[in-house]
């Protein structure tokens, strides 16, 4: 696999996620986020190139739905995914998300 620089940085980030990948449907973590992706533990394995929708649970509660993803790298049960289509108004709350996450790093927002 060829080496690649991430275009934003990640942040910790403990959130429960839904995720479906056709007809299957797994739950899980979300470990750590960017603009761009995530990485994330579920029940349901993926395999690099699959496709995926997420929902994920902030710690505020508030959902970020991401309608398509796909998997860069899988190990086990651990995988990352990268964000392929979000819809702008969801971009932009989790843009004011991850902008808090770097203003008060280790704090978690209600």
């Amino acid at each position: 696999m060829p080496f690649s620089i991430r275009p934003y940085r990640r942040f910790p980030a403990q959130s429960s996620v839904t995720y479906n990948a056709g007809s299957f449907q797994g739950q899980g973590t979300v470990w750590n986020l960017s603009l761009s992706g995530l990485r994330l533990s579920g029940d349901l394995p993926m395999r690099p190139g699959e496709t995926l929708s997420l929902t994920v649970t902030l710690p505020n509660e508030q959902r970020i739905e991401i309608p398509e993803a796909v998997v860069r790298w899988s190990r086990g049960e651990e995988f990352a995914a990268e964000t392929r289509l979000i819809e702008p108004h969801t971009q932009a709350r989790l843009e004011h998300y991850v902008k808090r996450l770097v203003q008060e790093p280790g704090k978690r927002f209600p």
